[in-house]
C-alpha cells in the first residue's frame, strides 16, 4: 500500500526498498523500510508531514521518531499492530545505493557511492577510552555507569572482531554471524550481576579481548598499547 501510494504521488519520483527487503531476508519480525526520492520541484518539509499525516491516518501510527543522515530524513514509526515502518525523504541529488541494501522499485537514483567500511582506528581509539571510564565507574562504584561504559566498549570489541571478518557492525546486525570461537569468547565479556567482583572480571575478559583484536588490526599499535591497557587492568584491582 505505501509503495502504491508512493506511484500515485507526483511529489514522488522515485522510491527503492532498503533493509531485509532489499536483502530478500524478511521474516515475521522484519520492519518495512522504503526509501522515497522528493522531486525537485516539491517542497520537502510539505511532503515529509503529508506522508507523516498518511501513516498516522491511514496504518494506524501511534508514535514516531526522526533519525538524520546528512540531508535524508529517515522517519520510524510504530504501528498499532507492533509493526515498524521506516520512511526514509531524500533530495533527488542523493537518492542512491549507500551499500547492497537497496532495492529500487521505480525511479532513476544517482551512482552507487557506498559507505566506507568501519575505521580500525576509530574502533580501537574508542574502546580504550570506554576501557579508561569502565575503570573509573568501577572505582567510583558507580555500576551502573561501570556497566554503560562496559558495553559500549564490547561492541567496540565485536566491530572489530565484525571488521576481521568482513561483516557489518552497524547495530550489532552481523553480530551473530561471528563463527562460533568469537561468539564464545565474547560470552565471557558480560557481566552476570552489578557486583564490583563481577563488572571487573567482564572488564578483564573484554580487555584481554580487545588486546588480541588489536594485535590482528594493528600489530604496531597492539605493542604500544598493550601495556598500558594491562594498567588499567592491574589499577582497577585497587
Amino acid at each position: 500500500m505505501l509503495v502504491r501510494a508512493a506511484h500515485d504521488d507526483t511529489r514522488i519520483s522515485g522510491a527503492a526498498h532498503l533493509g531485509s527487503a532489499a536483502a530478500d531476508r524478511l521474516d515475521d519480525w522484519s520492519d518495512i523500510d522504503l526509501a522515497l526520492c522528493v522531486s525537485p520541484g516539491a517542497e520537502l518539509k510539505e511532503v515529509i508531514s503529508s506522508w507523516t499525516h498518511h501513516i498516522y491516518d491511514s496504518h494506524s501510527a501511534v508514535a514516531h521518531c526522526d533519525v538524520s543522515r546528512g540531508e535524508t530524513l529517515y522517519r520510524v514509526f510504530l504501528l498499532r499492530n507492533t509493526l515498524q515502518v521506516d520512511v526514509s525523504f531524500w533530495r533527488a541529488e542523493d537518492f542512491r545505493a549507500f551499500g547492497p541494501k537497496f532495492k529500487l522499485i521505480f525511479g532513476d537514483p544517482k551512482e552507487p557511492h557506498p559507505s566506507p567500511a568501519p575505521d580500525p582506528a576509530e574502533l580501537i581509539g574508542f574502546a580504550w577510552l570506554y576501557a579508561l571510564h569502565v575503570r573509573s565507574s568501577i572505582l567510583r562504584r558507580r555500576m551502573l555507569q561501570a556497566e554503560y561504559m562496559l558495553s559500549a566498549m564490547r561492541n567496540h570489541v565485536l566491530g572489530l572482531a565484525c571488521l576481521r571478518n568482513n561483516l557489518s557492525s552497524r547495530d550489532g546486525r552481523e553480530f551473530d554471524d561471528l563463527a562460533s570461537d568469537d561468539k564464545t569468547a565474547v560470552l565471557n565479556c558480560y557481566p552476570k550481576s552489578l557486583d564490583a567482583e563481577e563488572l571487573s572480571r567482564a572488564f578483564h575478559n573484554t580487555t584481554h579481548l580487545l588486546v588480541s583484536e588489536i594485535h590482528v588490526a594493528d600489530p604496531e599499535v597492539a605493542n604500544r598499547i598493550e601495556p598500558v591497557l594491562t594498567e588499567i587492568l592491574t589499577s582497577c584491582r585497587q
